[in-house]
């Protein structure tokens, strides 16, 4: 049943792919109308995230942003199918990286990195920095279902050079290259909510108190890792750029769980410049700490 299901989805992103970027656009324009206005998909979801979390706004400005940040969830997922058959010069020329002489600095320490994003804007792209690095690019993920889907998307990644390692393959990935020398970049994308243990660590994201991800920090320090931060911004339809952030060098001084802490302040800095880019359909508050 999941080979019947990708043999009839599979032409369908195909075509979808070879579109140019102008008319993707308008096939995205008319996604948003069906799955706003017809089917209503995590509406609910998302204005119950954005009154939580920009509460200092009226009704109409978040519906503003509500209604943007859905056409940015259309156009996002139709790039991410444009990934199958974008070339690099085209992937090169929508997603900019402003400071790379940043990150080969950080190359040159001779230390893994711990590279850690949210998702926003477009977090899909990020891939293309692979292109440009000398290190081994790890994206962390969570594996699809569909093992057909699973694979069409790691074969997509490794187009552009990346490898795709789920959350549970991380530890042994990162353990095996720190004893075969290898040095690797792994991307974390930390902003979202973690699977409920009775150990949560609980911080204030977006005024609320959240449970966040650890994780990154916690192998950062494990295996002597230096992390950045990607802050990538949506300069126009189509068109990103991501800025490299140095969080530390010496990541064995830093307090636990500050660096997670630090991670979440750049994330909401991010939200707040430009709340219509964030991925407000995830349940991020559904969370709550026990008395």
């Amino acid at each position: 049943m999941q080979f019947l299901f990708f043999l009839l989805l599979y032409p369908i992103f195909w075509f979808i792919s070879i579109l140019p970027f102008r008319l993707l656009y308008i096939l995205s324009d008319g996604i948003y109308l069906l799955i706003y206005y017809v089917l209503g998909y995590r509406k609910k979801t998302v204005r119950n995230n954005l009154a939580l979390a920009l509460p200092h706004l009226s009704d109409k400005e978040r519906l503003v942003i509500e209604k943007k940040s859905f056409q940015h969830l259309c156009d996002m997922f139709l790039e991410m199918i444009k990934t199958m058959s974008i070339s690099k010069k085209e992937i090169e020329k929508r997603f900019v990286l402003t400071n790379m002489d940043l990150y080969y600095e950080e190359e040159k320490k001779g230390k893994s990195i711990a590279l850690m994003c949210a998702h926003y804007a477009s977090y899909e792209w990020v891939i293309s920095m692979n292109h440009y690095i000398s290190f081994n690019g790890y994206a962390i993920y969570k594996r699809i279902k569909n093992k057909h889907f699973d694979k069409l998307v790691k074969d997509i990644r490794s187009k552009f050079k990346a490898y795709l390692i789920t959350t549970k393959e991380t530890k042994n990935v990162i353990e095996t290259n720190v004893k075969k020398g290898i040095l690797g970049i792994y991307g974390f994308a930390s902003d979202q909510t973690p699977r409920p243990t009775e150990n949560m660590y609980w911080y204030r994201f977006m005024g609320i108190e959240t449970p966040i991800h650890i994780g990154a920090e916690l192998l950062a320090k494990r295996y002597n890792m230096n992390v950045i931060y990607l802050k990538v911004k949506k300069v126009k339809r189509g068109y990103y750029e991501g800025t490299f952030e140095v969080l530390t060098n010496d990541v064995q001084s830093i307090p636990d769980f500050k660096l997670s802490e630090q991670f979440m302040d750049k994330v909401e800095q991010q939200i707040l410049e430009a709340p219509e880019f964030y991925l407000w359909t995830h349940k991020r508050w559904k969370h709550k700490r026990k008395d």
